[in-house]
This record gives structure tokens, C-alpha cells and sequence, in this order.
């Protein structure tokens, strides 16, 4: 005979009012109409719908909802929707003008703040490290730049979309 105070206990089922008011897992319900619950679940939904018609009702509803989910089709946009380019002359000549004066932007504020470093009374070990640091990502930043605009021409998956 098993030891009481050794059995674990079963975990509650989760404690949400069914439609009818009766401490009934509605979660229940969607995981039976999934056919995701254990045989004892199941069996215990079947007997609560067997009495309950207002849970029928929602469960009724809900198939209902899961069929016209699952039968809707959703229309694919056009190409020409997906592209992210810019569309026009103005606008494409804005963003690489954009483009230009922001990496020029950048490149003198670090240059200038590499500079100030360099004849700052900053230590060896300091600059050794901003240096060390700054021209890391800069080879990093140039290698990753290069690799991108050589495959750009002959990039396979380039006129895939979607």
C-alpha cells in the first residue's frame, strides 16, 4: 500500500471560470478541440460537455473560429511592395547625400577625437588601447565592407524576395 504522505500530488488544473460558472479550465477546451490532452483530460471535458450547454456552446464557437482561421488566405503583396529602395530620383539622391555627409561626420569626429587622444597627456597604456581598439573595428568595418561589395554583383540570392 502506497505511503500518503510519499504521493505527489497532482497539479491543480488552472482555475479560470468556465462559461457556465463552474470551476472548469476553459484552457481545457481549446486543448480539446487541438487533441492535445491526455486521455484522462479528454474524457473529463467529454463528461463536462455531455451536461453543460454552454460550454458546448463555446466549444462550438470555437471550432467555428478555428475553421474560418484555418481556411482564410491571406493575398501576397506585389513585388514592388517589398521593395525598400527609394522610389524616386529626389529621394534616392537625398539618402546618399544622407549617407556621405554621415560617414564624413563620423570619420572627423573620430579622427578628431583619436587626435586629441594622441597629443593629450593621456599614458602609453591609454592610447595603446584606444588605438589598439579603434583600428580593430576599422579593419573589421573595412574586411566586413569589402566582402559585401565584392559578392554584391554576383550574390545568387539577391533577386529573391518574400
Amino acid at each position: 500500500m502506497p505511503d500518503p504522505s510519499r504521493s505527489t500530488p497532482r497539479p491543480p488544473a488552472p482555475s479560470t471560470p468556465a462559461p457556465c460558472g463552474r470551476r472548469f479550465a476553459e484552457e481545457l477546451l481549446s486543448g480539446y478541440l487541438d487533441g492535445a490532452l491526455t486521455q484522462g483530460d479528454a474524457q473529463r471535458v467529454r463528461l463536462h460537455l455531455e451536461d453543460c450547454s454552454e460550454c458546448r456552446a463555446r466549444v462550438h464557437e470555437m471550432s467555428d473560429l478555428r475553421e474560418v482561421t484555418m481556411s482564410t488566405r491571406f493575398e501576397v503583396p506585389a513585388d514592388d511592395q517589398w521593395d525598400e529602395r527609394p522610389r524616386g530620383a529626389l529621394s534616392r539622391a537625398s539618402r546618399g547625400l544622407g549617407w556621405v555627409l554621415l560617414v564624413a561626420w563620423a570619420v572627423a569626429v573620430a579622427g578628431f577625437a583619436l587626435w586629441q587622444l594622441a597629443t593629450g597627456p593621456e599614458g602609453l597604456l591609454e592610447k595603446t588601447l584606444v588605438f589598439g581598439g579603434a583600428s580593430g573595428a576599422v579593419l573589421l568595418f573595412l574586411s566586413i565592407l569589402a566582402d559585401r561589395l565584392r559578392t554584391l554583383a554576383g550574390d545568387r540570392y539577391r533577386g529573391v524576395s518574400k
